[in-house]
């Protein structure tokens, strides 16, 4: 594991989208896992402006990304479909055919599920596979105490995580109360894992997911056993490692 502390949130950003960019000049056709959420916006700017100077092209490239709400169609605002083409895939030359995200408005969980776990074995193995990581160690919405072996799931969302997003939906909307995830089994195939997180409130569980027993309670702790992961925090994140690194 390579672990890479970033002066400050820009700098954490530029790193990721050096890696990330670095897999696509080296291989066009690279399949990228992708996250949602505050923590990579940094590294999508960073990767639009890169294209806009001719420095990349995503023209061959394919992602899959980790999750979807439940019950939100692709052009709902708070939709990981909508967030991915605002920040992204409408400002770079990647074929919409080839970016990949639950489909939230299947009715039928379990199809769901094999649809995508078969989406990714069509594709081969993720070259690069970027996470966040939650304040309880979640990766994508593999909440603590899920079994290590799950591949692509539907989970039921815990009440904590409802209510951190409720503040990004209108007054009244309803908060999706489940998602459907890439398991803990299908982000362990990935060729390369990179995980990025920034801030103070991140760094406790920066230390307690790479530097403490390997456990469900703390899903990012299985990243201990992949044999490529590079970790980049800021300052803030990684305070409490930088004794043992």
């Amino acid at each position: 594991m390579k672990i890479i502390i970033a002066n400050d949130y820009e700098d954490m950003s530029r790193k990721a989208a050096n890696y990330l960019s670095a897999q696509v000049i080296m291989k066009p056709d690279a399949v990228l896992g992708l996250a949602t959420g505050e923590t990579p916006i940094g590294a999508y700017k960073q990767l639009v402006e890169w294209y806009n100077k001719g420095d990349i092209d995503f023209s061959q490239t394919s992602t899959i990304n980790l999750d979807e709400y439940k019950g939100l169609t692709g052009d709902h605002k708070q939709s990981y479909r909508y967030f991915m083409d605002t920040n992204l895939f409408d400002l770079i030359n990647i074929k919409k055919s080839n970016t990949y995200l639950p489909n939230g408005m299947a009715e039928d969980e379990e199809a769901e599920c094999a649809r995508y776990e078969g989406i990714m074995k069509q594709l081969g193995n993720i070259d690069m596979q970027l996470l966040g990581i939650g304040l309880n160690g979640h990766i994508g919405f593999n909440e603590p105490g899920e079994s290590f072996e799950k591949t692509t799931h539907c989970v039921q969302l815990t009440q904590s995580t409802i209510d951190a997003n409720q503040r990004l939906f209108d007054e009244g909307e309803a908060v999706p109360e489940k998602a459907f995830t890439m398991g803990i089994k299908s982000i362990m195939q990935s060729k390369h894992i990179l995980l990025i997180a920034n801030g103070e409130k991140k760094a406790q569980i920066i230390r307690d997911a790479f530097f403490g027993p390997v456990t469900p309670k703390v899903p990012a702790s299985i990243l201990q056993l992949h044999n490529n992961v590079t970790v980049i925090v800021d300052k803030e994140a990684g305070k409490l490692i930088k004794d043992v690194i």
